[in-house]
């Protein structure tokens, strides 16, 4: 979003900017604590986990690895990736 920092910020500090750039558009990031993970806003972050899930349950009750690649539409190793780093935690 684009605002003008004479709308939002104090004359005092808008002097203070330009001594270092001026008639440029800058951008101010987020700061670390407010920002979002990957996939958090869209929801995709969980439901990658759900999945990932599903598929070491899967797993764990004796289906192939052959068939949750069908299933998932994943390869080999990264179905194999996703049970291994389930062991890990």
């Amino acid at each position: 979003m684009y605002v003008k920092a004479e709308d939002v910020l104090p004359q005092t500090l808008l002097d203070a900017i330009q001594e270092y750039v001026q008639g440029v558009e800058l951008y101010i990031p987020k700061r670390p604590e407010e920002r979002l993970g990957w996939g958090e806003l869209s929801g995709t972050r969980s439901q990658i986990q759900e999945r990932n899930l599903e598929i070491v349950r899967r797993r764990a009750k004796g289906e192939s690895i052959h068939s949750l690649m069908e299933r998932y539409h994943l390869s080999y190793d990264s179905i194999r990736k996703i049970v291994c780093a389930s062991r890990k935690e």
